[in-house]
């Protein structure tokens, strides 16, 4: 498998396949998102136009398994930053990761932990201080959550990241078998870079 990093309109040949990716992987739970393909293209567009952004790419004979996106805060959508605005905190320093997504028949070689220090590596080289990312909170009883579920935190606390008590956003998307969407809360977690 090859990893590959790209930038800004570099994902342009990408985007489709990249948006598919990323409505498979976050059918799975916690997410359980019903997507769809306007609304992922519009959402790859932040990585896009960023020139700080980053994605990279898993690929397998040239067809995309996986992919982890990153971009400067500063360049991400409001709904985003408003939680570290709201607390005063600086959002120029601060590096945002996107997603990580990734087939399940690639899962356990590695690849997680090579899209977490390749965004690091790109965000000290661009002189970021602190970098991090969300994930969805679901209640421990959750009748949804499948019997073999292992949740990532674990593996997030062993990269470094922590929780950042009361940094939290909510964003809506439509869960599969629901007509409309509904609020999702989400916790920041965070990373000092040395």
């Amino acid at each position: 498998m090859e990893l590959i990093q790209l930038g800004g309109r570099e994902l342009t040949p990408y985007v489709d396949t990249l948006a598919r990716l990323r409505i498979t992987v976050f059918r799975e739970y916690p997410y359980l998102y019903d997507g769809d393909l306007a609304y992922e293209a519009g959402y790859l567009q932040t990585y896009m136009r960023s020139a700080g952004a980053i994605a990279v790419l898993a690929l397998d004979k040239g067809q995309p398994v996986g992919m982890s996106t990153g971009v400067p805060m500063a360049d991400e959508e409001l709904a985003f930053r408003q939680p570290f605005l709201e607390r005063g905190i600086d959002t120029a320093q601060l590096f945002y990761c996107g997603e990580s997504v990734l087939l399940p028949a690639y899962r356990g070689h590695g690849v997680y932990r090579r899209f977490f220090e390749a965004r690091e590596s790109h965000a000290r080289a661009q002189g970021f201080k602190q970098i991090g990312f969300c994930g969805v909170l679901r209640a421990a009883n959750d009748p949804r959550r499948p019997p073999d579920y292992q949740p990532l935190d674990p593996v997030w606390r062993h990269f470094g990241y922590r929780p950042e008590p009361g940094l939290l956003a909510t964003f809506p998307w439509r869960e599969i078998g629901a007509t409309g969407e509904s609020e999702h809360s989400m916790q920041f977690w965070l990373k000092a870079l040395e």
